[in-house]
């Protein structure tokens, strides 16, 4: 009797453990990975039934605001955060896109990596089992405006290996990680961006803040 209870306990203790897993491990990974750098791999997947759209490039980001997203694959695009703006360059066309980012990152799939960190703010969020190797979290937005409907966000020993995320046009991305250096030494000019000479610049950057 006194086995079975002990083994009753032990399933329940596994049980919660096991309920509990993809929340502790993102908020683990949010905590101790304030920077990071790596290479991803994008596929986007259109509800039309279009053919997938491959994408690949690299990383780096330091909290909050400041991130250098490149594609590098299947053509080149840069997006820069400075933690004022949100710069876009598309070195083909030599355009420039400019928007102050304000609190834009709140509530967006982009907040998981280059936000502020509070993830309760801009989420809510729910244990979305294992699948192999992978705990996966649901983030469901706070905002109605958000831009998304949800984002499920799949972890492994505390670190994040992949990213679905589904539009509100029914448009799912997936991104997967295929490494991630957690706290590198990033040189400061990573996340710094002057447009190009000649270039056409749309919007206007806002002042930095004194």
């Amino acid at each position: 009797m006194l086995r079975g209870v002990l083994a009753t306990a032990l399933m329940a203790t596994s049980a919660l453990a096991f309920a509990t897993d993809g929340i502790a491990q993102l908020r683990q990974f949010v905590a101790a990975t304030p920077s990071a750098e790596g290479e991803f791999e994008q596929t986007v997947l259109a509800q039309s039934g279009r053919k997938p759209q491959q994408a690949s490039g690299h990383f780096a980001y330091a909290r909050p605001g400041r991130f250098n997203w490149e594609y590098e694959r299947p053509y080149r695009q840069i997006l820069i955060g400075d933690g004022v703006n949100l710069w876009t360059w598309d070195p083909d066309l030599n355009q420039v896109t400019v928007r102050a980012m304000g609190d834009a990152l709140g509530a967006t799939p982009a907040a998981i990596l280059f936000g502020s960190g509070e993830l309760d703010e801009g989420f809510v969020l729910t244990e979305g089992g294992r699948e192999g190797e992978l705990a996966w979290v649901e983030a469901r937005p706070r905002q109605a405006d958000s831009g998304f409907e949800s984002l499920r966000i799949g972890l492994q020993g505390g670190q994040l290996r992949r990213m679905e995320m589904r539009d509100n046009f029914g448009q799912t991305t997936l991104i997967r990680f295929t490494r991630l250096a957690p706290n590198p030494q990033l040189a400061t000019d990573r996340f710094r961006f002057v447009p190009p000479s000649g270039a056409d610049v749309i919007g206007d950057a806002a002042a930095p803040a004194r």
